[in-house]
């Protein structure tokens, strides 16, 4: 798995304190919805450009620890 330390900032000024992707002003949710709402990896490239395929697989490896977070917490 990617290690999506480096390339997932959060900024308690920046959209709220939602982890976004190097910085940029993109969350992590953003890349997940279009995912989800069946984009491939190439239509969410084209709708952020400033964005590689690393940035996607930190965001799934991202939101893939912070599940594995909650199901520990939870039980």
């Amino acid at each position: 798995m990617i290690d999506y330390s480096k390339y997932i900032t959060v900024e308690p000024g920046k959209r709220s304190g939602q982890p976004c992707i190097r910085g940029l002003r993109i969350t992590i949710y953003d890349v997940l919805g279009y995912l989800a709402a069946g984009d491939s990896e190439e239509e969410v490239l084209s709708h952020f450009p400033m964005l590689t395929r690393e940035d996607i697989l930190a965001s799934l490896a991202y939101a893939a620890d912070e599940e594995n977070r909650i199901m520990r917490i939870a039980s």
